[in-house]
């Protein structure tokens, strides 16, 4: 029969089970973006290698030709016939000594192709006096530029073993050696020398050894200036020095008649020609037919023409040499030999030729620095191809005059580029057609689609950023910027934006070829996508960022009007960089500010700071921080401007993001920073206010009847006590205060200044001593900010004694007070640096001018030790507060045993800026004004030290974080969208677990439950249970005591976490949520103060983190006998709604992270239960009076309460909407009434009775099951008929002890599980019948 019953049920959970699949995968996620996943901060940048440091050029050439025409040097054997030409000149057609002219003009021709510009100097058939002569007054000339030294040695014997080459005499009767070691002398650094003779290799090896014993001498002399060589002019180093010669040392220079007989000359200056011809003498030339020698000198054109056959080759030449040079030499050698200098790149360029066509001949050329053997690369066959192509028109362009057919070389290396692209896997050698999309930019036919690539290429990541910086793409799209096709906009615009999230240096070179003005044309363009006008205005933003040449130039440009004209557009990443724009232009710029206030700039802005978007809401308040933060002179109508922008900026103080609200801090300290003396006086009176106001403290109102037992806290960091407001003065010793008055009151003499106590606050229990900036205490402490902030909420309707604490100074500390006890820590911890920097000021300011008698003082207080190891206990017994490692306190329970981790952990070990709970965001040791290691704290004390201190230190990395997603890939799908990733993957699986978990569960609910008392889980919490929450899929339970969190495997009955929720010592949590359950888990807890916080990494190996936390109830006062604060979350829509000891249900919007609706109750009492219903966008609420109320959020404030029901006598336990289309109300009171509302009738339609005396109660939302837990130690389980079907009194196994009193029970809800937690610390699950799970 069972298995019959079974399958009644397949067909229909196998529909449902896929169903639920695709549920899950449409779910909103919340508190998932970016800016809760990564820290707020810039990329670290790369170091940038691509600017040339020392760009050179060559200036000055020498052409010594040794050829003495018409007789052979002895040492040579030269064959018959042999290679004759020099310069493609036949020496023997003419006169030797007008063959000598004609040669070396030609050689000086050749050069000027490549380096017209340089100074030509020709030394024909000379002696040793006429070379030193040349070359020393070359060198004179160039001073620090690059000489080139360019040898024939063809009419003189080889070079010596010695190191020399070889000249004439006078008569030429005789040779005469040169040392290369006087050939170093003369010709000093940097310069290059091309050898072109037999045995050439000597030369660069002889070179080389010189160059070490310079070196050498060189060193001797900086260590020993009594050394002889010290005593001589020193010798010039040879490091920079770059040597080309032909061959190797042992080999001859090639004698085939087809080639010239300077080969190697030949190559390096007319390298066209001699490829060409080469190319004919190959056997393969045969397959081209009718190409002669003859005809290859007719190829029509001009190398400097690239729309000519001629200029083609030689642009296609250009490109492959550099394409190899690139893909073969190591970066930096790259840069150097093929980016320093013109002359010197096409000398190498075609050196590689050289290589590859004397190789042929069995010559090796040598270069120093020496290249890795280019000669086998495999873009020579693409050359060969090119060449191949283009001499097979020649016959019919030179005959018929046809048309020249351009060559499809550039256009198939771009499709070759678009295949690395589209095809490639991420980690992979760079794409080797690189430097000829650089090349392509020369050309108008391929620009469009090579820019297009170009821009894939630099989406795939700042690498691929720096690697094309370090081909030199950076001349090129510069230059493109003057261009004014349309087309290619949004190409350059993306193009600038990638390079500028790379390297921000560039900013410079954009203004001074006046590159901003095209980005300006683009940002004013309307027509342009949204998506170009943000790369335009933030490639405007990188400009003006504390570049003042900048902010001029694009001030001039009328940035800030085409900036307000954009602040509505729709687009949110546009919006939130015309803020950061804006509020760069203007910082530390005052004409830029007028600007903007003429345009009423500030009060445009004002829109964004309600925008849905956090981020954008953050850039406004960039803007307006450093609208206010200008430093220029002051006057009447910029006061009230500023004054303006901080009221707007204050109404952010409970915004819901806490991004937003550390920039809202930075943005006031602007505004403290230029009004410094006026928040000096608002401190000075808050600092007295606060000395003689008593705060009612929660902890004494709570009567003994009704106090929960005591736990001896565990080991964990906790804040130092406050045990009563009412307690104030601190037991401050005389010692103390006396070593803080040394500090303090040095005047000018170095005595003691004058000092009245009075001036001084020694604030409530935290027992703080004043103390200068090299004091180890913040002045005001967490505890003494708290207490200001509640005395001044406290007192008389937030209107403190006298006018002037009503002005704007006074509600912006007052803004400044509620951040310094933000839920967030890093939004506290920058608001307490703010408060003690002006706290400090205010106190050096006060200086009374009465000598202080210490005498007096002495005997005012006994004395106690100063040590920071040893704290003060006050009178109040407050505990120690544990120093920041602390891991074992000696008067604690027996440790929680944690993970194999150091000891440090339970629960919390605050990494230095991380998020850290307050107890440790202040330790005792952190210095206030710490402005780090190389300047001493002392200089604190001068007001301009001072000033700067505040403002430089308190920044966001906000924008430079917004910048990062311009460095980042733009266009890959990301990984969540990608089917075979990881990432989406581990999200399958979670969803099949969830459909599993439901199907399963929802079998065994659908046969009812007929008992409920199973324990399956028993353990010992560290504190004591205040709310329970089951995770819906995973094993996981949470269980949170009055600060702190505890996570149990309800499986395998282990603790997986236990961490300290981080609010303060006064507040308890009081509700829980797991967010995102479907998915990646986050925890949200809601304490009695009105603050949540959202957890995520818990119960898994890492540390717990808080994503995020703000205010969800600004105006909750603590107290024992309220609701605390209760939610209810609905994944749904991310809405979350908030309520509790307040008039209102306020519903946040997690996705943007701001409040959207506020409903009132219409009620005079505590809200104390929600249950919403997404659906039919209603919202029940149990109220503290009894009454139950129910809202449709769809209407307006006044009309949305559609129904009360008040039946029930007593405080509502528990309100619960089911979630189906007609689901029920149901709701119960402490008096154990249970009552079944239908929301459109007005009176409940069943009603139960249960056990009086309830303290929690849960109501299962698939089982129809509800359990009570009673005040007098037992449980008892009801089905919805009001049938009890368990009463669990004693727990399982412990010799029967009796449970002790309920303090928060739970069910699971898919699982018939129930959680309960009692008073004596005991949490324990029970469960269906065994055989039923």
């Amino acid at each position: 029969m069972k298995m019959d019953a079974d399958l009644l049920h397949l067909p229909a959970v196998g529909f449902a089970e896929e169903e639920a699949d695709m549920n899950d995968w449409e779910l909103p996620l919340a508190f998932m973006k970016k800016r809760h996943s990564e820290k707020i901060e810039g990329s670290k940048a790369l170091a940038q290698s691509w600017r040339m440091k020392d760009r050179m050029k060559t200036v000055s050439v020498a052409l010594v030709l040794c050829l003495n025409v018409g007789v052979d040097p002895p040492d040579v054997v030269k064959t018959s016939p042999c290679a004759r030409l020099e310069c493609w000149i036949d020496p023997l057609s003419m006169s030797p000594q007008k063959a000598l002219e004609t040669i070396g003009a030609n050689l000086q021709k050749q050069y000027e192709n490549w380096q017209p510009r340089a100074r030509y100097k020709q030394s024909l058939d000379p002696t040793v006096d006429e070379v030193k002569k040349l070359c020393t007054s070359l060198r004179r000339n160039a001073k620090e530029e690059r000489v080139l030294f360019h040898y024939n040695g063809h009419g003189v014997p080889r070079p010596t073993v010695n190191g020399e080459i070889w000249v004439f005499n006078k008569n030429y009767t005789q040779y005469i050696p040169l040392s290369i070691y006087d050939l170093q002398t003369w010709m000093g650094s940097p310069s290059i020398f091309v050898y072109d003779c037999s045995n050439a290799g000597i030369i660069v090896t002889s070179f080389k050894q010189f160059a070490l014993q310079r070196e050498q001498e060189l060193e001797v002399a900086a260590i020993n200036p009594s050394h002889p060589l010290a005593q001589m002019p020193l010798p010039p180093s040879m490091k920079n020095c770059i040597q080309l010669a032909a061959c190797e040392a042992s080999e001859l220079l090639p004698m085939n008649p087809d080639l010239p007989a300077d080969l190697f000359t030949s190559c390096l200056t007319t390298p066209i020609k001699i490829a060409l011809r080469w190319f004919c003498m190959q056997k393969s030339a045969k397959l081209v037919p009718g190409v002669t020698l003859d005809l290859i000198e007719k190829i029509p054109g001009r190398l400097n023409d690239r729309r000519t056959p001629l200029g083609e080759l030689n642009w296609i030449f250009t490109a492959i040499t550099d394409t190899i040079a690139w893909n073969v030499l190591p970066r930096d050698l790259f840069q150097k030999l093929f980016r320093q200098d013109l002359l010197v790149a096409s000398l190498f360029r075609n050196f590689l030729l050289a290589e590859r066509i004397m190789r042929s001949y069995n010559c090796t050329p040598v270069s120093s620095p020496r290249l890795p053997p280019t000669y086998m690369h495999a873009m020579w066959q693409a050359w060969d191809l090119a060449v191949d192509i283009c001499l097979s028109q020649l016959p019919t362009i030179i005959e018929e005059g046809t048309a020249f057919r351009h060559s499809p070389f550039f256009a198939e290396q771009l499709t070759a580029f678009q295949v690395w692209l589209t095809m490639g896997v991420e980690n992979r050698n760079p794409p080797e057609q690189l430097p000829i999309v650089l090349q392509v930019l020369l050309s108008q036919v391929h620009r469009l689609r090579a820019l297009d690539l170009l821009g894939c290429f630099l989406d795939l990541g700042p690498w691929a950023v720096s690697l094309a910086l370090s081909v030199g793409i950076f001349p090129y799209v510069l230059k493109l910027l003057q261009s004014s096709a349309r087309e290619l906009r949004p190409l350059l615009v993306f193009i600038w934006a990638k390079i500028l999230a790379v390297d921000s240096s560039c900013q410079a070179d954009l203004v001074k070829d006046n590159g901003h003005k095209y980005f300006l044309s683009v940002l004013a363009d309307s027509y342009m996508p949204a998506e170009h006008r943000t790369m335009a205005v933030f490639i405007l933003a990188v400009i003006v960022n504390s570049y003042s040449t900048g902010q001029e130039a694009c001030l001039q440009g009328n940035l800030i009007a085409n900036c307000l004209e954009q602040l509505s557009d729709p687009h949110p990443l546009l919006r939130q960089w015309v803020a950061i724009c804006l509020g760069r232009i203007w910082q530390n710029f005052d004409p830029a500010r007028w600007c903007g206030v003429r345009d009423s700039a500030h009060e445009k802005l004002y829109i964004l700071l309600s925008d849905p978007i956090p981020e954008v809401r953050c850039a406004a308040v960039f803007a307006l921080g450093t609208f206010v933060g200008n430093s220029a002179e002051r006057t009447d109508h910029s006061t009230t401007i500023d004054h303006n922008v901080a009221m707007m900026l204050a109404q952010l103080i409970n915004d819901g993001s806490p991004v937003v609200r550390k920039e809202l801090v930075v943005a006031l300290s602007h505004l403290v920073v230029q009004y410094e003396s006026n928040f000096c006086t608002v401190a000075l009176q808050f600092i007295e206010e606060e000395k003689n106001y008593t705060v009612p403290s929660p902890a004494n109102t709570s009567e003994p009847g009704n106090l929960t037992p005591v736990r001896d806290s565990p080991a964990i960091p906790r804040l130092r006590s406050v045990n009563s407001y009412t307690n104030i003065r601190a037991v401050t010793t005389a010692r103390n205060l006396n070593k803080s008055l040394q500090n303090l009151n040095l005047n000018e003499e170095g005595g003691p200044a004058a000092f009245s106590p009075g001036n001084l606050s020694t604030s409530s229990s935290a027992s703080s001593t004043l103390g200068s900036p090299d004091n180890d205490e913040y002045i005001l402490s967490f505890e003494t900010i708290d207490k200001m902030r509640r005395v001044s909420s406290y007192s008389s309707l937030n209107s403190l004694i006298g006018v002037s604490f009503n002005s704007v100074y006074t509600q912006i500390w007052r803004v400044l007070l509620h951040l310094a006890a933000d839920p967030f820590p890093e939004v506290s911890d920058l608001a307490m640096k703010v408060l003690n920097c002006i706290a400090y000021k205010a106190m050096m300011n006060a200086r009374p001018q009465r000598i202080l008698d210490s005498g007096s003082l002495t005997q005012s207080a006994p004395a106690s030790p100063t040590s920071k190891g040893t704290h003060i206990h006050q009178a109040g017994g407050s505990p120690p507060m544990p120093s920041t490692s602390s891991s074992s306190l000696t008067n604690e329970v027996p440790k929680p045993p944690t993970r194999d981790q150091p000891a440090a952990r339970p629960p919390y070990t605050p990494t230095l800026g991380g998020q850290a709970p307050h107890s440790h965001q202040f330790p005792r040791t952190r210095k206030m004004f710490d402005k780090g290691p190389e300047q001493a704290a002392e200089d604190g004390d001068e007001p301009c030290g001072h000033r700067n201190y505040i403002s430089a230190a308190l920044q966001t990395g906000l924008c430079d974080w917004s910048a990062k997603y311009f460095a980042q890939p733009v266009t890959k799908i990301p990984e969540e969208h990608d089917l075979q990733s990881q990432v989406r993957m581990e999200r399958q699986w979670r969803f099949l677990r969830n459909a599993r978990v439901k199907r399963q569960s929802r079998s065994i609910t659908q046969r009812g439950v007929s008992r409920l008392d199973d324990q399956i889980f028993i353990n010992r919490n560290p504190g004591v249970p205040s709310v329970v929450k089951f995770h819906p899929f995973n094993t996981c339970i949470a269980v949170a005591d009055k600060d702190s969190i505890c996570f149990w495997d309800w499986e395998k009955g282990e603790r997986l976490d236990y961490f300290y929720n981080g609010n303060p010592r006064y507040t308890r949590i009081t509700a829980m949520e797991y967010l995102n359950g479907h998915d990646c888990s986050l925890l949200l807890t809601a304490t009695d103060d009105g603050a949540l916080r959202v957890w995520k990494n818990f119960a898994d190996q890492k540390n717990p983190e808080m994503v995020t936390a703000w205010q969800g109830l600004s105006d909750m006062l603590p107290t024992t006998r309220g609701a605390g604060m209760v939610v209810d979350w609905e994944q749904e829509t991310g809405l979350l709604m908030t309520s509790g000891d307040v008039r209102v249900i306020r519903i946040w919007d997690t996705d943007r992270e701001m409040k959207v609706q506020d409903i009132p109750t219409g009620a005079d009492s505590c809200v104390t239960s929600l249950s919403c219903d997404s659906q039919r966008s209603l919202i029940v609420a149990g109220l503290g009076d009894g009454s139950v109320r129910v809202f449709d959020r769809r209407m307006g404030p006044n009309e949305c309460r559609i129904m009360t029901y008040r039946e029930h006598g007593a405080w509502v336990v528990k309100a619960h909407l089911q979630k189906e289309s007609d689901g029920h109300i149901i709701s119960v009171s402490v008096n154990g009434d249970v009552r079944f509302f239908e929301p459109r009738t007005p009176d409940s339609v069943n009603v139960l009775q249960t056990v009086k005396g309830l303290t929690a109660l849960d109501i299962h939302p698939q089982a129809n099951l509800f359990a009570c837990g009673s005040m007098n130690q037992f449980i008892a389980v009801y089905n919805a008929n009001g049938d009890v079907i368990s009463n669990i009194k004693y727990y399982d196994g412990f010799m029967g002890q009796r449970i002790g009193a309920i303090s928060c029970l739970a069910f699971h809800p898919h699982w018939p599980h129930l959680a309960v937690g009692s008073n004596d610390y005991y949490m324990s699950i029970y469960s269906a019948e065994k055989r039923l799970r």
